[in-house]
C-alpha cells in the first residue's frame, strides 16, 4: 500500500489531489489528510473512501511544529510508513509592503507557507528515505517571478523553492525525489482568503482571473510531476516563459507581472 500525506487537503488544490490519488490507486492507497478544519476533512476523507482508497484525517496548523510532527507520527502509527509527502499547506496575501504597518502577519504567513513545509518534511525523511519515496512542494509562479502586491507571498514561495531545491541535491543519493510546483492562478478561494495590508482577511482576489486553470488540471499536473518524479511543474506556458525572459529581459518580465495585477 501506497501512504501519502497530504497538507492543506480540506479544500482546494489538496483535495482535489487527494481525489485523484484516490481514484487512481483505490485500495493500494493510503491517504493521510491534514488541515486545521476537521468536518471538511472528513468530507473529503469520505469521497475518497467511495473511490476505494483507507483514509486518516489528523487536523492540524502547520505554523506549529509540534501538530506537524504529530501529524507524521499518526501518519506512521496508523500505517507503519510513509511512501509520499505532498506539502500543500498554505496561505495567500495581497498588499503593497508600504501600506502595511504591523509585519507581524508576514511572520505569521512564513510560518505557514515555508515552515509547515520544513517541519513535516523533517519529521518524515527518514521514513521517505527508508521508502524511497516523494517529496512535492506546492509553489507558486510567486516563487519565480516577484508580482507587485505580493511581497509576503512572493518571499515565502522563493524560500519554499530554494530550500526544495537544496534538498532534491542532497537527498539525490538516497533515492528520494523532490518536485516542486508552480501553479499560476487557479481557480480556488485562497486569495479571497489571503492576508490584506492590515492583516485581516483581504475577500477578493487582486490578480485577474480570466482564464484561470481549473483545480482538476493543476492538481492532475502535480499528481503526474510526483508519480514522473519531476524535478518541478511549471504550469503555464507564460510562467515557462517568464522564467526565461527573467534572464535575458527582466524589465519585460516586470511589465508582465504589472499586468496581471487588476487596477487598484
Amino acid at each position: 500500500m501506497r501512504v501519502i500525506v497530504i497538507t492543506g487537503s480540506s479544500d482546494g488544490i489538496g483535495a482535489e489531489m487527494a481525489r485523484q490519488l484516490a481514484a487512481r490507486g483505490g485500495a493500494k492507497v493510503a491517504l493521510v489528510l491534514a488541515a486545521r478544519n476537521g468536518a471538511m476533512l472528513d468530507a473529503v476523507a469520505g469521497q475518497c473512501q467511495s473511490l476505494g482508497a483507507q483514509t486518516l484525517c489528523v487536523p492540524t496548523d502547520v505554523s506549529m511544529q509540534a501538530e506537524c510532527i504529530a501529524l507524521i507520527e499518526a501518519a506512521v502509527a496508523r500505517f507503519g510508513r510513509i511512501d509520499a509527502l505532498i506539502n500543500n499547506a498554505g496561505r495567500s496575501a495581497h498588499a503593497r509592503f508600504e501600506d502595511v504597518q504591523d509585519l507581524g502577519w508576514y511572520e505569521d504567513l512564513m510560518r505557514v507557507n515555508l515552515w509547515g513545509s520544513v517541519w513535516c518534511t523533517h519529521a518524515a525523511l527518514a521514513h521517505l528515505k527508508a521508502a524511497h519515496g516523494s517529496i512535492v512542494a506546492v509553489s507558486s509562479l510567486s516563487g519565480l517571478v516577484g508580482v507587485p502586491g505580493r511581497s509576503a507571498y512572493a518571499a515565502t514561495k522563493f524560500a519554499m523553492a530554494g530550500f526544495f531545491e537544496v534538498l532534491r541535491a542532497e537527498l539525490k543519493d538516497a533515492g528520494v525525489s523532490v518536485t516542486t510546483a508552480y501553479p499560476g492562478v487557479v481557480a480556488t478561494q485562497i486569495r479571497h482568503h489571503g492576508y490584506n495590508a492590515a492583516g485581516g482577511q483581504l475577500g477578493k482576489s487582486l490578480l485577474k482571473e480570466e482564464g484561470a486553470m481549473s483545480v482538476e488540471e493543476c492538481a492532475r499536473l502535480i499528481v503526474d510531476g510526483m508519480d514522473g518524479r519531476q524535478r518541478e511543474v511549471v504550469m503555464t506556458a507564460k510562467g515557462k516563459l517568464g522564467r526565461f525572459l527573467k534572464l535575458i529581459a527582466p524589465g519585460m518580465v516586470e511589465r508582465m507581472a504589472l499586468a496581471a495585477v487588476k487596477e487598484q
